[in-house]
């Protein structure tokens, strides 16, 4: 078998463990990166292998960096870039195969997309976190790849849902469960999610051998997730007209406002989270107060550009600390939830931009680069204080 598979997660976490035993299985090779996330695309061009697996956070900045490149380019290339871009696009939503949807503008504008990759990509798959739909819609046009979503638990050993080649209408989702498991929702009345309505929404629960059996000596939170056969994720999905799954909350991270609101925050983080003048944001509320407040990593390049059309000036550091890229920031970020329709307690009413992203260095993310909340919480403290305290 000639495949060849990149492993830079974690090796005891379950998405890395269960590609290399499926390699090992059948006999395909597998390369280990140098362990710095700033060296992966050397690793990528190096190893150049045909799978790669990746989480949310390594695709983004793969999709940033691409950005930056198309725009740095020139206005030739930039439009000629946007037209093969839209004509393939267009080609793939009508149902074209990936490698069939435009092999010229494969070969002359995404080629080197692919070699940046490696050369030798074929399959890219995310998990471990929701994929924005607009970097899974740009890489699946610029890749030369199929571009698949998965979904799966350390407890449901990894893959439990996962989308289907050359299936556009499944651009952010996580597809049909896999052949071995039962899956079911269950309605979340405190977060209105009902599972029997037109649109069914609830917390995803699955049954089948690949389940675990309970948590090791912890007979006490084996029983909070193990109801009646059925295993509890804590995840809240959307079942789409085509059988697929969309991954849109997850109860954990719910917290209540001052006034009893409840806020399901990575819902809120994915709304905002998917504008280009943003990287990634973190949003925060007290039960002490009745609004949001946020920490917002802004896209370098995007903010720049911005200021540049306005007429202000200085480094990225110091445009951070500027009051009308603040409200730029918000402004866009309060478009993207009217857009969404979110309530009025949803939205965020203050922020705070920092130009060093969120990293494992501060220990603000985990090794697949998910937020650590309590550590957030624990280092933005201060600045937290004061944007409550201003916004009053």
């Amino acid at each position: 078998m000639n495949d060849v598979y990149l492993s830079y997660l974690p090796l005891a976490h379950i998405f890395d463990r269960a590609i290399e035993e499926c390699f090992i299985r059948h006999g395909a090779s597998i390369g280990f990166w140098r362990g710095d996330v700033k060296l992966l695309t050397e690793d990528l061009g190096e190893l150049r292998p045909t799978v790669f697996c990746a989480v949310p956070r390594v695709l983004d900045r793969i999709y940033s960096g691409l950005q930056q490149k198309i725009s740095s380019g020139g206005r030739l290339r930039s439009t000629l870039f946007n037209i093969a871009y839209a004509r393939k696009l267009q080609y793939l939503k009508d149902g074209c195969k990936y490698h069939e949807a435009s092999p010229i503008s494969d070969k002359v504008v995404f080629s080197k997309v692919r070699d940046g990759l490696g050369g030798k990509v074929r399959l890219i798959l995310s998990g471990a976190a929701p994929l924005s739909s607009h970097v899974e819609a740009f890489l699946r046009v610029v890749a030369c790849a199929h571009v698949l979503q998965g979904y799966g638990l350390t407890e449901t050993c990894a893959g439990t849902f996962v989308s289907l080649p050359n299936q556009f209408d499944m651009l952010g989702t996580v597809g049909p469960p896999v052949p071995n498991v039962d899956v079911c929702l269950v309605s979340v009345p405190e977060m209105e999610y009902d599972a029997l309505s037109s649109t069914p929404r609830g917390e995803i629960c699955v049954r089948g051998d690949t389940v675990f059996s309970g948590y090791y000596k912890r007979e006490d939170l084996t029983k909070e997730v193990l109801i009646d056969g059925w295993f509890h994720t804590g995840d809240i999905g959307e079942w789409q007209p085509n059988g697929s799954l969309k991954i849109i909350d997850r109860m954990k991270n719910i917290f209540k406002l001052s006034q009893g609101e409840y806020v399901a925050v990575e819902n809120l983080e994915n709304v905002f989270g998917n504008n280009l003048v943003i990287d990634s944001v973190w949003v925060y509320g007290s039960s002490f107060e009745s609004f949001l407040v946020a920490v917002v990593n802004p896209s370098k390049q995007q903010v720049e550009k911005w200021a540049k059309q306005n007429g202000l000036s200085g480094d990225f550091n110091s445009l951070c600390e500027n009051s009308k890229v603040k409200e730029h920031i918000l402004e866009e970020l309060t478009k993207a939830g009217k857009e969404k329709k979110l309530k009025g307690f949803e939205f965020i009413k203050a922020l705070h931009l920092d130009p060093v992203p969120f990293d494992m260095e501060r220990d603000l993310l985990t090794p697949t680069f998910k937020k650590k909340r309590p550590q957030l919480l624990k280092y933005y403290k201060d600045v937290i204080d004061t944007m409550y305290k201003d916004a009053k």
